[in-house]
């Protein structure tokens, strides 16, 4: 938060939450990645540099990729005009952000360590940080899954999603996978049924 803006939460703390719970419910019902996407849109429209490296990392972190946030920006041409757009290049590079680099070669896929999964705690999913992009990872407790999101920057946790299976009968193994951003889950299980037979008359 700048100081201008920290300012203002100050001097009028009232009007500023009545602003961030604004802020926090317009984009509520956009992922992520999207999200941040149209942030960097609009501080590339303000030209505000501080605010475009901020967000230009959350969109990286969310998911989004260095082709997508310069479609997005030669998307907003009407709005932005050539002289923007070059201006956020500037910025883009002066970052040196390994991801708009046109001589790297292309990284390779590879396991990496997250967290010891004694670290995890029961009944709830939480968000880690890997080579800068974020994570859903949780653990099992009774027949579903409940997801939350932990935002990296406040330490602020929203509920995600709540992956229930219709039939718990016989459950043995269950998993939930999600896309990096989120926004599509798929749940796995597996069952182990049995008959049972009733006897009757034996003598």
């Amino acid at each position: 938060m700048s100081q201008a803006l920290a300012y203002l939460v100050k001097a009028r703390p009232e009007a500023m939450q009545s602003y961030f719970r604004f802020l926090k419910d317009a984009g509520s019902r956009l992922d992520p990645k999207t999200r941040n996407l149209i942030s960097v849109i609009t501080k590339v429209h303000a030209q505000t540099e501080n605010g475009l490296r901020q967000y230009l990392t959350r969109a990286l972190r969310e998911g989004a990729t260095a082709e997508e946030i310069i479609d997005a920006l030669l998307m907003a041409f009407p709005a932005l005009g050539l002289a923007r757009i070059v201006w956020a290049a500037d910025v883009i590079l002066k970052m040196d952000l390994p991801e708009f680099r046109l001589d790297a070669p292309p990284a390779e896929p590879a396991w990496h360590d997250v967290a010891a999964f004694a670290a995890l705690a029961d009944g709830k999913a939480t968000r880690l940080d890997c080579d800068g992009r974020g994570l859903f990872v949780g653990r099992r407790t009774g027949p579903g899954w409940r997801i939350r999101r932990v935002d990296l920057d406040t330490g602020e946790e929203t509920p995600w999603t709540e992956v229930t299976p219709k039939e718990t009968a016989g459950l043995r193994l269950s998993g939930v996978y999600l896309t990096p951003n989120g926004q599509f889950w798929a749940h796995s299980s597996s069952r182990l049924l049995t008959d049972l037979y009733v006897a009757e008359n034996i003598k």
